[in-house]
């Protein structure tokens, strides 16, 4: 078969199909160009789940009439000098319209603040002559009929649904970007989304931001993250061990503004929270890296979702240790939403009587003591200042109110309210712990909270020296590629210091001396090979120390205080002193909650008292 050239139409369609995946993304390719024109205000219509109709309005600069046909035409933009490596606007290739315009029906209606308003309309690849038309400063771009140059497209298209849900999740992640930006997102197909603009200073807009998208109870559970590294600075937020998700849909990146999707980004931070988060849950975050745009390249795929950093391991770094450092340094905090829902768990009593049919009737006399109990000379041994109870409850409380002095010291116990746990107060089913602050009521789990305290200080023996080894009588021979061979050549000493002994056997195997005592009897083979793996990824070191931090977990669920065992005052009191002299106690090795804390303000609205 003879080669020939494709003709142009045919080649805008093909190129169109790595631009135009689906709706979100055409609305995506619009709003950026929106912002790079400078647009204060962004209104984005939709129907039909964009493929009927998809309008996006701004008041950004706008263009002259003469630059419309460039606008339409490929590889044209005002965006780019001539250093690929230096961008900083987020469109810059040139392929957005002319791409949209040839499976769609595109007209786009401009006008700058000193000239005219101008149309001009592109259907099927096809452009019509540039014509007057109304308009205010900015840009109106209208694409009707998504796909139908290419009708095979429409197949794969999901629901109208899912597909408006597309475009939400798009609009929300660039609001997140840039929240001096009024959004707006309405259409027959959807409820509208507002979100106005947010002014301050550039922190207090962003967390506005954030609570407008993700909610308030994010921003009340999250910490802020400002670290710098290297000429590369990282701010944003993150949510507390204690507040998760059931996926990784809360959490955002931008780089230089632009959101992007990128694995490695995602594996930093769920590495951050390896040993806080189980593995089915996921922590909600918003992370804004700013760089030098020459060492990141936007410029991998056409749709510009994904980067690759010329020093990833610094990002990775920077990220992991920004929010551990957060982490640790945020104290002892609870998850307001816990608290919510623990409120929400408790019932008030039935107002109808006659739901109390076949119990005791309340009276004064149901609060007495027991009748055993009830001889002047018990009493006075066993409770006083309490008078008998023949004087009445409401006289013997009233009684026992008066003869405690007002002048009294306050005891230690009491003191220790002033904690951010308080005082232990009492232990209920052998398991958890109910402690009193000047504020509130704090329910504590024994067995997850001092499972979270022992692998803390056994984590801390294996960063404080190296870790025992366990020697073979006979080296483990393992036959690897060559290049696996010189990777694990290259870090043999920082495997050493996990209890992994090897040397070089050969030019393809590795003779493994000494394993990690704390792994116990393993195969030497396989976790070579597991090592080879990740090393090939580039977390070999990180996967070792992630195994071992497992086995840390383990034998700490197994050596810290079991449920059922009843504890002293001092020991609970102790318990609660050492978690909050301890980092990440909130949870437990497997992520869950260690403490639960109820405001006294919640506490008097279930009493209706506020």
């Amino acid at each position: 078969m003879s080669i020939r050239q494709l003709p142009e139409t045919i080649v805008n369609r093909i190129a169109a199909g790595e631009v135009v995946e689906r709706p979100a993304s055409v609305v995506k390719e619009l709003v950026e160009n929106a912002i790079d024109a400078g647009a204060s205000r962004i209104e984005i219509a939709t129907a039909g789940g964009g493929l009927s109709l998809l309008r996006v309005s701004d008041d950004g600069a706008g263009m002259e009439p003469d630059q419309l046909p460039l606008a339409v035409a490929r590889h044209c933009t005002s965006k780019l000098g001539d250093d690929i490596f230096d961008i900083r606007s987020l469109g810059f290739r040139g392929e957005a319209l002319p791409s949209i315009g040839s499976v769609a029906r595109l007209s786009i209606r401009s006008a700058r603040a000193s000239s005219e308003g101008a149309e001009i309309a592109v259907e099927g690849g096809r452009s019509s002559p540039v014509r007057p038309a109304a308009c205010n400063r900015g840009t109106v771009v209208e694409v009707r009929d998504l796909f139908f140059a290419t009708p095979a497209r429409l197949k794969f298209m999901k629901s109208e649904r899912a597909e408006s849900a597309a475009i939400t999740e798009q609009v929300r992640r660039i609001a997140l970007a840039f929240p001096a930006i009024r959004f707006a997102l309405s259409g027959p197909d959807r409820t509208s989304l507002e979100l106005p603009a947010c002014s301050g200073m550039p922190e207090a807009a962003a967390k506005a931001r954030m609570g407008e998208i993700l909610g308030e109870t994010f921003t009340e559970n999250s910490l802020s993250i400002d670290a710098m590294r290297e000429g590369v600075r990282l701010t944003g937020r993150v949510s507390t061990p204690s507040y998760s998700r059931g996926n990784a849909q809360h959490q955002y990146v931008m780089v230089n503004g632009r959101p992007v999707r990128d694995k490695r980004l995602s594996g930093a931070i769920r590495g951050a929270y390896a040993d806080t988060l189980p593995g089915n849950r996921h922590a909600a975050a918003v992370l804004f890296l700013d760089l030098d745009p020459a060492l990141v390249d936007v410029n991998v795929h056409p749709q510009k979702a994904d980067v690759r950093f010329r020093d990833s391991g610094l990002i990775s770094g920077l990220i992991v240790g920004a929010i551990r450092q957060a982490l640790s340094g945020a104290g002892i905090r609870p998850s307001t939403a816990a608290a919510s829902a623990m409120a929400s768990a408790f019932n008030a009593p039935p107002h109808d009587q006659s739901a109390m049919v076949g119990k005791a009737p309340l009276s004064p006399s149901s609060f007495a003591f027991p009748p055993s109990a009830r001889s002047e000379t018990a009493w006075a041994g066993a409770l006083s200042p309490y008078r008998p109870v023949e004087t009445g409850f409401a006289e013997a409380a009233q009684d026992a109110f008066e003869a405690r002095s007002d002048e009294a010291e306050p005891t230690a116990q009491e003191q220790l309210t002033n904690f951010p746990l308080g005082a232990a107060r009492a232990q209920i089913h052998e398991n958890y712990i109910v402690a009193q602050t000047k504020d509130s009521l704090v329910l504590v789990d024994q067995h997850a909270a001092h499972e979270r305290l022992v692998y803390e200080r056994l984590k801390t023996a294996m960063e404080g020296r190296a870790l025992p080894a366990q020697h073979l009588l006979i080296p483990d021979i393992v036959d690897l590629p060559a290049d696996d061979v010189n990777r694990l050549e290259e870090v043999a000493a920082e495997l050493a210091q996990f209890g992994l002994i090897i040397e070089r056997f050969g030019p393809g195997a590795i003779a493994v001396q000494a394993t990690p005592a704390m792994l116990g009897e393993i195969d030497a083979g396989a976790l070579v090979r597991d090592l080879c793996d990740e090393l090939a990824d580039e977390q070999g070191k990180d996967g070792l120390r992630l195994r071992l931090n497992h086995v840390a977990a383990t034998m700490a669920c197994h050596g810290s205080v079991r449920s059922g065992r009843r504890l002293r005052t001092e020991e609970m009191d102790a318990l609660l002193r050492q978690m909050e002299a301890t980092p990440g106690s909130g949870t437990c090795n497997h992520g869950r909650p260690t403490y639960i804390e109820l405001k006294l303000t919640d506490i008097e609205r279930l009493f209706s008292r506020r």
